[in-house]
């Protein structure tokens, strides 16, 4: 039971670690691109910008649901009979 808990909790540091990691340079990526869209072309701001934050909010609303994933294995821990 010990080793099942201490792997689940190895788990959930490395699945929020890479989570956040991949969160992280992925909008560094999208802020740099949307910085070179709209200084090539800034009569599109509002458009681009429009755009990024629909990105933004679906992935803060994937990145909510990987939370309950973690709260679910670290509480309901399906692998505990």
């Amino acid at each position: 039971m010990e080793a099942i808990l201490s792997s689940t909790i190895s788990a959930v540091g490395v699945i929020l670690g890479l989570t956040f990691l991949g969160v992280g340079i992925g909008l560094g990526i999208l802020g740099s691109k949307v910085a070179e869209a709209v200084g090539r072309n800034p009569e599109t701001k509002s458009d681009v910008v429009q755009s990024v934050m629909i990105v933004a909010v679906v992935l803060m609303v994937l990145l909510l649901l990987l939370f309950a994933f973690v709260f679910i294995l670290l509480f309901y821990n399906p692998l505990l009979v």
